[in-house]
């Protein structure tokens, strides 16, 4: 399992250690990952993803996981992210023909 949110594309960073003799190591950074079951409104139903804190807080910012998913660029989402959003599309449009 990567260490990359599934949602925003964050992932490990690198960089420093550095001693008081400012001595360097490297280091890395790793994202504040959580497993969260997200609701979606269109669908009835709730999805499992790995996502960063971060994400989890814009999620409620933008109102949601569907209104999220509708702003999210493709190239950041993970294949399951990506099936979701574009099954949301779906339902949204099929509601509004109906």
């Amino acid at each position: 399992m990567s260490r990359r949110c599934e949602l925003t594309g964050k992932g490990v960073m690198v960089g420093n250690n550095v001693s008081h003799a400012n001595n360097k190591t490297k280091r890395r950074f790793l994202p504040n990952l959580n497993e969260v079951t997200l609701q979606s409104e269109t669908l009835g139903r709730s999805f499992k993803f790995r996502i960063s804190a971060a994400a989890l807080r814009t999620i409620d910012h933008r109102g949601g996981l569907d209104a999220f998913l509708a702003k999210a660029k493709d190239s950041e989402l993970s294949e399951k992210a990506l099936k979701v959003k574009k099954e949301i599309a779906k339902a949204q449009a099929a509601a509004t023909a109906a």
